[in-house]
């Protein structure tokens, strides 16, 4: 974690455990009429009235999931907030409460904490969710993070990884690959920076692909816009682990096949150039990349018409019988069966 060695360190031990949850969460409002009772007791209290509860909870570890050496905390708090509530658009559920819990090692002051919670802060107010409880602890290992975001859904809405049918339209939201190319940069300059501190790096260039990884959004326009045409995706998922981790996810758990055409995906010229500068095939990148949080998801060809020429959607395949395999159509119109190739924490 980069320092400026004139800023103000206030030591965590000098609050407490209640003292550091009271200071952190003093500015959060609360907007939700399901929360009755939020931070300040010993459980929160929700009503949902006639809804189901959509629950999805995330952990993320520094040195596996995020490197201080180049994400602000306030990104950090932002982006793990967003990891959380991208799940529960996933259900075609509105998100509408947060819990955040933190492991910290001494070397953070109560200011960094601060910085990271500010980030926490704007993901509630620009995505309209409260924030109504969790744990703060201490760590010998740096910073763990693990948010737990709830969302609510009428049952008839409710879109499981389950519902698709062959001869359903495969559909993307955005586009795939910025998070990933955005990745390699950042790396790229921290190690430039490790060899030379005074370096300056011109990122101005690669500031959409930097954005996408260090400040991703959750889709929820994409809920809100699908509920407006009045679609209901007959199964969905969002895009963490990589484009075909998640096609083959939605293969297993509707028990079809796919075929994915490689000329549909959409990529942003930014991330097209990013891969021509570090010699990376852009369609491996779309595929394997992840960390986009776009929405994943199948409709009925009978919808097709309502969402065709919608700038956020691209018809990228369909869903074909199981027997078939999952497939990506190659531009020479090559079949290649579809790997699990995204991100593994597991992996060495």
């Amino acid at each position: 974690m980069i320092e400026d060695k004139n800023q103000k360190r206030t030591s965590l031990d000098q609050l407490g455990e209640f003292g550091l949850i009271d200071h952190l969460t003093k500015d959060f409002t609360i907007s939700q009429k399901s929360t009755i009772k939020g931070i300040g007791d010993d459980a929160a209290i929700l009503d949902y009235k006639d809804k189901k509860t959509a629950i999805s909870t995330d952990l993320l570890v520094e040195g596996v999931h995020f490197d201080l050496a180049y994400m602000p905390l306030k990104h950090l708090g932002y982006k793990a907030a967003m990891v959380n509530l991208s799940d529960i658009y996933s259900m075609n559920a509105v998100a509408t409460q947060l819990t955040v819990s933190v492991a910290v090692s001494n070397r953070f002051p109560l200011e960094a904490l601060e910085e990271l919670y500010a980030g926490i802060e704007l993901a509630t107010k620009s995505y309209n969710v409260d924030l109504i409880g969790g744990d703060t602890t201490s760590s010998k290992t740096g910073l763990l993070i693990s948010i737990t975001a709830l969302g609510a859904v009428a049952e008839k809405d409710i879109t499981y990884r389950s519902g698709a049918k062959p001869n359903d339209l495969l559909v993307v939201s955005g586009d795939l690959g910025g998070a990933y190319m955005g990745l390699q940069v950042l790396e790229r300059e921290n190690e430039v920076f490790k060899v030379n501190p005074n370096s300056q790096p011109d990122l101005e260039p690669y500031s959409y692909i930097i954005e996408r990884q260090l400040k991703p959004e959750a889709r929820k326009d994409i809920v809100e816009i699908l509920k407006k045409l009045e679609v209901k995706p007959t199964s969905m998922i969002d895009i963490s682990d990589g484009l075909s981790s998640e096609i083959l996810h939605l293969c297993k758990e509707s028990s079809v096949g796919c075929d994915l055409y490689e000329d549909k995906i959409p990529l942003d010229p930014t991330v097209i150039a990013a891969c021509e500068e570090f010699k990376m095939d852009s369609t491996l990148v779309a595929l394997s990349g992840g960390e986009d949080y776009e929405l994943l998801f199948t409709i009925d060809q009978k919808d097709f018409d309502k969402i065709k020429g919608n700038p956020n959607l691209t018809v990228i395949g369909h869903m074909t019988d199981k027997s078939q395999g999952a497939h990506l159509v190659t531009r020479g119109e090559t079949k290649i069966p579809l790997k699990a190739q995204g991100w593994n924490s597991f992996e060495e």
